[in-house]
């Protein structure tokens, strides 16, 4: 068995046993992909790879520049990779164990104003065509109403959305399901895409015998959904039209905004983990740095006596 079918092997496992997420189990292959290939350069496999070698590659790793947080996850894919390989007799050992990876850099995430969610949210229904300013408002009120991934947005099954619903079903990491609200204005514009989606699917259907897609935002990519990719490309077109910075535009800074925006306004902190789909609270908390950093701004910027 070579390295790629060993490769193989241990993402099915992962993918039947663990029900990892399809991007997981790609960041999986991409990260164990370069790792064996590092390895034929010095004629070793993943096999007798032994730790000082795993210790050399991480290192390398620093000497080509990579952040912390890339070459802290190609670890833990060798890691993971180590203890199925242990677990199925493939070594006796795991070389990967005793070493300790580079600590992640805690950075504040960057978030958006209410204004500037604002803009972006008027730029959507302005911008572009009649059916493509409908399904961008929808895609943008979804996400500022829900704080959802883009990934789970994109994805989101039509079904999802029928009969006018007052809150939805998101299937997100690991196939946990969680409730989210919707906002009127979320409903309403989720409302008036339905209707026009139902209604281009119909004419397909009747002119060229196209069967309806089961995703609310459909594609005829091989994903059969809008992409994450072209996803954050229109909201950096939308940021331009909206006079944003497209800098500070991502669909992740508008999750971190739904969040933020949230936690200024006086909701708990429990509850927005909930609604992120947070496994544990540690990771919501970061909301309340940024929080604290906006008030200490807003002293320091308007208090009288913080001036020079």
């Amino acid at each position: 068995m070579n390295d790629a079918r060993r490769v193989a092997t241990f993402l099915d496992a992962q993918a039947a046993e663990l029900d990892a997420a399809r991007n997981t189990l790609l960041a999986y292959a991409r990260d164990l992909r370069s790792f064996s290939e590092w390895l034929r350069d010095d004629s070793l496999d993943l096999i007798s790879a032994g730790q000082d070698d795993v210790e050399r590659y991480i290192v390398d790793l620093d000497g080509e520049g990579l952040s912390r947080a890339t070459r802290a996850r190609r670890l833990s894919a060798i890691r993971q990779f180590y203890r199925f390989a242990f677990q199925e007799g493939w070594r006796a050992d795991n070389p990967a164990v005793r070493i300790k990876g580079p600590t992640k850099e805690k950075r504040l995430p960057k978030t958006l104003s209410e204004k500037e969610v604002e803009l972006l949210l008027a730029a959507a229904r302005e911008t572009g065509r009649p059916g493509d300013r409908m399904r961008n408002t929808c895609l943008m009120e979804l996400l500022y109403a829900t704080g959802m991934r883009v990934s789970e947005l994109v994805a989101m099954r039509a079904s999802a959305a029928r009969g006018d619903p007052r809150m939805i079903l998101v299937r997100g990491k690991g196939g946990k399901e969680r409730m989210v609200p919707l906002s009127p204005p979320a409903r309403e514009a989720l409302s008036d895409w339905l209707s026009l989606r139902d209604e281009v699917a119909e004419r397909e259907r009747l002119e060229k015998g196209l069967p309806a897609s089961l995703y609310l935002f459909p594609s005829r990519g091989k994903d059969g959904h809008l992409t994450r990719h072209r996803f954050y490309m229109l909201i950096k077109e939308l940021a331009v039209a909206a006079g944003v910075s497209p800098d500070k535009v991502t669909p992740h800074t508008l999750r971190h905004a739904f969040a933020t925006h949230l936690l200024a306004r006086g909701a708990d902190l429990r509850a927005i983990q909930t609604l992120l789909g947070h496994a544990d609270v540690s990771t919501t908390e970061i909301y309340t740095h940024v929080l604290e950093e906006r008030l200490h701004e807003l002293v320091l910027d308007h208090h009288p006596m913080a001036k020079d």
